[in-house]
Parts: structure tokens; sequence; C-alpha cells
């Protein structure tokens, strides 16, 4: 039975590394969740579905469409256009966001009911988990407590941690410093420092002092440790030299184009062959402690060997003053958004800088938030109880058993494909476990209690409350190093109230939150062809996850294996090369950038795999189930029209210029338009159903395809009238 080694321990629903809060439950957003072994059952003996008469669609589902349309576009030359047109024009940004799309509708409307449920007073004899997220958020609400503190419970963590020299000045002495005596520090105060982390991307960092972000980022350090007490001067000079190191670690961290190769990445070392210069056992096992101790020939996964190497050379050459402004500079940021108005809008300066956003949120949506993502199993379980409506659930999973069958279909009738990686592949995608809505162990209120127990909060002093959550979390993942992997622990998938999706490789598991299933993505009281498009879209787009350019480098039970025969890896390779290229041409006009499609190309193969597999779901859907009533005012469009129109709707979007600048640079996802018009471009389909011309801008000759199958003799060809011509975590 497998265990946890040092490197693969779960993902954990608390805060992030520092105090930092709402950490991810898994690596992709629409696309990262896991779970060997579960075979899901067949499509065709699903559950009863609780669809609305016809005679009770809710006709808003048409009305948004329709405000969201700019019909005076061809949707043969751009799609895009055509279905978000009128909402891109029409759309404010509000100055608290850097952006306005589906995801952030509904997250608007989510932070609405989280409030709600944190705002009531905590009753007699309620549950631990909820008297803590209540006590927590009222932390954060609570702002005379924290200006009443001020900055003092920061300087004295900074002195606890051994002081900050810029602060400190001359008083500073370097001979009781060292970075391995600091992370041990960190750990137990509830900072996680035990890795080089960077306060600016590594691909900004990069570009040096000259660079706009940088020079930004520099002016927040000096301002930050300036209103804390430090001589200007000194901070200029000593907060200079520690951004040339952090500089010098970016330079020395892999680029993201080379992290996609997961087998590059697992290096097993024993501890003994790791350390030479620096003593890592000792390292490792201050950290652990108390749970578990490890020996020199304990194997440790090093993702990148070169980097350890090139660190110790950088830290015997780097003068420990430079090292420890580093580290504390890195405490100290981190803290910041804990404080006092003062500090937080020289933050918001900051943030205006790198995302154009000129506000923040209102304090309670921010507290909301963070207490969500913080407490996601304590405030998820509040969540689910008093507005998920079950009915979503039966329906949810009939969706994804049928977008299941139609993956298998395509991988039975692929061309490239051999037999024997088919096989693999087909038993892959049979084991993809599927976790919908919640864990039903988040109505159970023992098991709630059980799981926070040893968790204190104080409605008065926020920070040291965050890094207790902190330090909690750190100490409940270090406790599982020793026990046998389970796959599907309800913990790993305890975050409902989120407006996301998600696969994950190690569990081979698809995961659709509660936050989800409602909005522009999902309703029971409208036609199937709407919920096909969009969250069809999205499951089929997790699924897809499973075979894109990291996910097929693990077979059916999240093991890191090779299991593709060579010429057929190779075929891939060369059809995943078409959509790098595709993607890569595509110009964002409004910055003048092109899109990374090596970055991207993840989230570009789900989705040209994920529209695909809805589409001829749904269609699975209309033979068993027969043709759908249209919904008022889009009478003229087919079903299959608006299911392009309700898919392309999920991706409707307008961002700021520096936002959009700063998801290009370093995200993984395409911006919503060429999430549109990239799949639908590759799909004969979508230039069938809308009758464009081949050479018109959405029917291109030459297509990208990275799996394709004939469907003929499964679905009907059903009508094609129209008054219009015929066409990996998710955001």
């Amino acid at each position: 039975m497998a265990h946890k080694s040092i490197k693969s321990l779960p993902s954990f629903p608390f805060g992030g590394c520092g105090p930092k809060w709402g950490g991810k439950v898994y690596a992709k957003p629409f696309g990262g969740g896991r779970v060997a072994g579960h075979r899901l059952p067949s499509p065709f003996v699903g559950p009863v579905l609780f669809y609305a008469n016809p005679k009770n669609f809710d006709d808003s589902h048409a009305s948004k469409l329709l405000m969201n349309m700019d019909e005076k576009v061809d949707p043969c030359d751009d799609f895009y256009d055509f279905a978000c047109g009128s909402f891109v024009k029409n759309t404010r940004i509000p100055d608290d966001k850097t952006s306005v799309n589906t995801f952030s509708i509904i997250t608007d409307q989510l932070q609405e009911q989280i409030r709600a449920l944190l705002d009531e007073p905590i009753a007699k004899n309620e549950p631990k988990p909820f008297v803590l997220a209540k006590t927590l958020f009222q932390a954060c609400m609570n702002r005379s407590a924290i200006e009443a503190r001020g900055v003092q419970p920061l300087l004295d963590m900074l002195r606890r941690l051994g002081g900050w020299p810029v602060l400190d000045g001359d008083k500073w002495d370097e001979r009781s410093f060292s970075w391995e005596q600091s992370v041990y520090k960190f750990r137990n105060a509830g900072y996680s420092l035990d890795q080089a982390s960077l306060g600016l991307s590594r691909e900004y960092l990069n570009r040096g002092f000259s660079d706009k972000l940088v020079q930004a980022y520099y002016e927040y350090m000096v301002d930050i440790a300036t209103l804390l007490g430090a001589d200007r001067a000194r901070a200029k000079v000593d907060l200079k030299n520690s951004l040339e190191f952090e500089m010098k670690l970016a330079n020395i961290s892999l680029p993201l184009e080379k992290r996609r190769n997961a087998t590059s990445l697992y290096n097993p070392m024993t501890v003994a062959e790791l350390q030479e210069k620096i003593p890592w056992l000792e390292y490792i096992n201050r950290l652990l402690t108390p749970h578990v101790n490890i020996g020199v020939d304990e194997v440790t996964i090093v993702s990148v060997p070169k980097y350890i190497s090139d660190l110790e050379v950088l830290l015997e050459t780097t003068p420990k003053r430079v090292q420890a402004n580093y580290v504390m500079w890195r405490v100290a940021g981190a803290s910041v958004s804990y404080l006092t108005d003062n500090l937080r809008r020289r933050q918001l300066a900051y943030v205006t800088a790198l995302s154009g956003k000129t506000e923040r949120e209102s304090r309670w949506k921010e507290c909301a938030d963070n207490t969500s993502a913080s407490m996601s199993i304590a405030v998820g379980a509040l969540y689910i109880r008093k507005y998920f409506n079950e009915n979503s659930k039966a329906n949810a999973l009939e969706m994804v058993n049928d977008i299941k069958q139609q993956f298998r279909q395509t991988l039975n009738e692929v061309e490239w494909m051999d037999d024997k990686t088919r096989k693999a592949a087909l038993e892959k995608a049979d084991s993809m476990a599927s976790h919908i809505a919640y864990p039903s162990e988040m109505l159970d209120n023992d098991k709630l209690t059980k799981f926070y127990s040893g968790l204190e909060m104080s409605s008065d002093k926020l920070m040291e409350s965050v890094l207790n959550l902190t330090l909690f979390g750190t100490e409940y993942l270090f406790s599982k190093l020793r026990e046998p992997v389970n796959k599907t622990d309800w913990v790993t998938h305890g975050r409902p109230a989120i407006v996301n999706a998600f696969y994950s490789s190690i569990e081979n598991s698809i995961q659709f939150p509660a936050g989800i299933l409602q909005g522009a993505f999902f309703s029971a009281k409208r036609p199937a062809y709407m919920n096909y498009g969009a969250i069809g879209f999205v499951i089929g787009h997790e699924i897809t996850h499973g075979f894109d350019d990291q996910g097929r480098q693990f077979d059916q039970n999240g093991n890191l294996v090779d299991w593709w025969q060579e010429m057929t890896k190779q075929k891939y390779l060369e059809k995943a090369k078409c959509i790098i290229d595709q993607y890569s041409n595509y110009t964002v006009s409004e910055v003048g950038l092109k899109l990374n499609g090596v970055n991207t190309q993840g989230e570009n193969i789900a989705d040209n795999g994920g529209i695909k597999e809805a589409y001829y779901a749904y269609q699975a859907w209309t033979n068993r189930h027969g043709e759908e009533a249209r919904l008022p005012g889009l009478e003229k469009y087919t079903p299959k029209q608006l299911f392009w129109l309700s898919a392309a709707n999920t991706w409707c979007a307008v961002y700021r210029n520096e936002a959009i600048k700063l998801r290009i640079t370093t995200g993984f996802h395409a911006p919503g338009r060429f999430r549109v018009i990239g799949p639908l471009a590759n799909m004969e389909e979508f230039a069938n159903d809308f009758k464009c011309p081949v050479g018109s801008p959405m029917n291109p000759a030459h297509k990208c395809k990275v799996c394709s199958a004939t469907y003929t003799s499964v679905f009907s060809n059903a009508e094609t009238n129209s008054s219009v011509r015929e066409r990996r975590g998710l955001h």
C-alpha cells in the first residue's frame, strides 16, 4: 500500500504558506482533484432528472443570453463577439475588481450568502467548527481592534523571529542568524518559508530594475519598511540588495514552461545524497517534529536538483544581512493584509500597478472570501445546508456519465492511438472518480468537530488567529506522512463554496463543487442544451485534463508512469504542437501581446476536448429524452446553436489591461475570447450548425485536433434550420 512521501502530502483546505489566506485545494483551477479505482455507472441507467416542465422554464436564462449577444456580428466571423459582444460593450469593471466574468458574477452572489451565514450570532451549543469560522470572520471585521493594536503584532513577530536588519540598523547581529534556524522559527510561528518564495513572479523579476512592475515592487518594499519604522535611506540600500538576491533566486528557478514535464520533476534522492553543504537531515526533522523523524536513508523527491546545488552556491556567496532582509521582508509582506488601513492603502497602490484595480474590496467581502477559503470545510458545511439544491447533484451526475461515455468513444475511435495505449487510456477513463457538490461527511457535525479539534481563534487578534490556522494546517499535513495514502479522503474534497472545478492527476478524479452548479453554468429550470453547453463544457474540460500534456503522464491510479507507446506518444505530441502553435498566434489586441501557447496548452487541450464531448453527450441526451423546446426570444436558433451560445456565454469577460498582461505573462489560462474562438474554430460540428463556409474565420481549412473521432453511427442528425449561417482548475 502506498504511503505519503515527503513531497506527496495531500492538498489541504487551509490558508497557504505564510499567513496567507485562501490556499487552493488543487493545483489547477478548471484543472486539479483525485481518486483511483472508482467505476461510474452506465450513463444510460442514470437517475431521474429534475428538469422543469418546458412551461416552467425560467425565461431569465434566455434574456441573459440575449443581453450578452451582439446579433449584428456574423457568428462565422467571430463567435465570441456574436455571443458576448454586448456584454463586453456594456460591462463596467468596478474599481475593486480586475475583471468581470461569469465566475465573478456567481461569486458575488456566493459572497453575499457566506456573509449572511458568518454574520449570524453564535448560538448556544453551536458546533465548534462554525464557532471558529464566525470568530475568524469577526476578527477580520474587527477594524477597531486592528487599528488599536497597530503594527505591534508584526513588530513583535519580527523580533521573535530574530529581527529585521532594515529595522534594527547597526544593532542587528549577523552572528545570531542562519537561514536554517530562521525556517524552524517560522514554521513554529505559523509562517511557512521552507522554500524560496518570490514576492513577484519570476517572469517579471528576471527583467531587472528597469521593469515598471519590478520598480513598483521595490518601492512598495521600501515604503512598508519605512512605515514600520525603518530609516528610508537605509531601507533603499538594504532592500535593493534584498531584491537583487530575490532576482537571483528567480534566475536559478525553473521557468513555467519547463515545469510541465512531471517526469523531469520526479527525482528520488536519499537525504544522504542530498546533503553535501547543507544539513538537510536536521532541517527536515526540525520541520517534521514532533510527528515523525527520518534518517539519512529516507527517500525524498527533489523536483529540481540543480536548484538545490545552485541555492547552496548562492547562499555561500550572499551576506547574511541580505539573506535576513529577504526572509523578513517575506514575513512582513505576507502580514500587511491583517494590519492597519495605513499599510493596506500602500499595499493597494502596489496592487494597482500590478492589476489595475484602484480600490480594495469592501472589508466584508474580503473577510468573507478569506474565511471561506481558509476554513473551507466549516464554511462549506454551513453553505450547503442552507443554499444547495440537492436535485442539482443528480442532474450533474447524469451529465458526468454522459460526457465520460463520449470521451470513451473518442478513445475507441481515435486513429493515431495503438491498441496497447488505447487499452490503458480506457482503463484510466473508467477509473476516473467523480466528486460532485460536496462529501457527505460535511453533514456530520461530529466529524467536523473532530477535524478542527485543537484549533483556536480570537475575535480581537486577527493576525494571531490566521497564524494559528496556518500552523494547524501544517501540523495536520505533517501528521499524515507515515499514513497510507487515502485518495478518497473527504477532507481533500471539502471546499464546496467555490465557483470552480478541478481535475487531479494524482487521484485521477474530477471535482465539481456546489458553488459552480448554479447561475450561468447550471439550472434545472432551463433546457438541457444550455446546461450541456455550460457545465457540460466544464465537465468535459476536467475529464480531458486527465489526458492533456500533464495529465497523460499519470496512470489510472495516479502514479507517474509512462504508459504510452513511443510512436503513439510522438503522434500525440505532434497534435499538441498544433494547439500550441494555434494559440501562440493569437494576439490580445488591447495590450498587443501574443498568448503563451506552451504555458496554456493543458487548458487549451482540455477546452478543445471538453466542448466536443459535451456536444455529443447532449445529442445522446436528446436521443433518450427527445428534442427540447426553444426559449422565448431565441426561437430562431436551433437547440444545437443554443448549445454553442450557452458554451460561449460561460467565457464572456472584460479585463483591465494590467490584469490581462499579468494573465498572459504568468497564467495558464487563455483569456475568455480565445477559450471560445480557439476550440470552436477547430470543430466541424460548430461550422455545420451555423453553416460557416470553409475559409471563414470560425471555419478555417486547417484545424487542430488532439483527439478526433466520428460519431455518425451513434447519433441522429437533428435539425440544422436556422436564420443564421450554420459551424486543465478552470479559470
